[in-house]
């Protein structure tokens, strides 16, 4: 991939991980206080952060395998180079 796309994965996954990782702990607060009307409001919103954790994965993994993928991409230039 180009260094944009390598740019604006960065910056999604640092502006997903805020509303998730406020999401997570409001989702037991409201789970764990028993209120019938919060409980009924958040079974809508239920799914989102599973969302949210999943892209944070998925991306998370590709940056993480950056570094190990870019250097084998150089490593096959120099050798196809060196022939």
């Amino acid at each position: 991939m180009n260094k944009f796309l390598n740019k604006w994965f960065r910056q999604i996954h640092r502006w997903i991980a805020v509303p998730t990782a406020l999401l997570i702990p409001v989702a037991v607060i409201i789970k764990l206080a028993g209120s019938s009307e919060a409980i009924a409001f958040w079974e809508k919103w239920d799914k989102l952060p599973s969302v949210l954790m999943l892209f944070m994965a998925v991306t998370g993994a590709y940056l993480y395998l950056l570094p190990y993928i870019v250097k084998g991409q150089r490593n096959k230039k120099v050798q196809e180079s060196a022939r």
